[in-house]
């Protein structure tokens, strides 16, 4: 049943996106908040293909941590399945993403024409120097910065090092910090073609306030909450109590 739910969810996507992908990419000559708009109908039929046709919903803890301002998301990252599922988890969301995506097939493209912030994965002065420019940018017209800190997709049970970019932002610009669980990853492999039923745990912590703060240690205490969360949602994994 998993192979037939995945082959059709891959199968609706490729019959959807090339033509949706198309139209946005002729709305380019709108305003931001307009062309980020094109995009919310085919990211909210993902989701629902996503939850009904692979069979991946999600739970959700700590709703009630999710500030009601523009704010900077520190995920967890271990699937392509956050991607999707975050934006309606977050309202008015824009990633941080790695330059070379919009030049994917359709899908990039598509997301090319929405004022995402590009990055690379240096941490080189002029880097980071982009990512607070544009990150500034998108928090004064009220988008929420979702960033993955870890930059790349990690294994469940393991964690990769954590960047700085995230926490720069935030002290930089004042905005909140809301650092996330989830364990995506044990339904949606990072490689796997064929995804498992199940219902993912995503888990919002308290809001860290980066007044005071240096970026290092606004980046310890997102780290440090989001892997003892790790421990708590996946103990089988991360070698908390069961």
């Amino acid at each position: 049943m998993a192979v037939f739910r995945s082959l059709l969810f891959l199968l609706i996507l490729l019959l959807v996106t090339p033509p949706y992908t198309l139209g946005v990419i002729l709305c380019r000559p709108l305003p931001h908040h307009m062309r980020r708009q094109t995009v919310v109908p085919w990211v909210n039929f993902t989701i629902w293909l996503v939850k009904h046709v692979l069979g991946i919903p999600y739970r959700l803890l700590g709703a009630e941590n999710i500030p009601d301002r523009a704010a900077i998301v520190l995920a967890k990252h271990q699937s392509a399945w956050e991607t999707f599922m975050l934006q309606e988890v977050f309202k008015d969301t824009v990633f941080v993403w790695r330059k070379e995506i919009k030049y994917l097939p359709f899908f990039g493209w598509a997301l090319a024409s929405i004022p995402m912030i590009e990055t690379d994965r240096s941490a080189t002065k002029s880097s980071l120097k982009r990512l607070v420019e544009q990150g500034r940018d998108r928090l004064a017209n009220g988008y929420t910065v979702i960033i993955f800190p870890e930059g790349t997709r990690s294994q469940p049970g393991s964690k990769n090092r954590y960047k700085g970019g995230g926490a720069l932002l935030a002290v930089e610009t004042g905005a909140p910090v809301v650092p996330v669980a989830l364990n995506s990853g044990e339904f949606w492999g990072r490689n796997a073609l064929f995804k498992r039923c199940g219902t993912v745990t995503v888990s919002i912590g308290p809001t860290i306030d980066p007044a005071g703060l240096t970026a290092s240690e606004v980046l310890d205490r997102a780290e440090a909450w989001i892997e003892t969360e790790m421990s708590r949602i996946s103990p089988h994994l991360y070698g908390g109590p069961q």
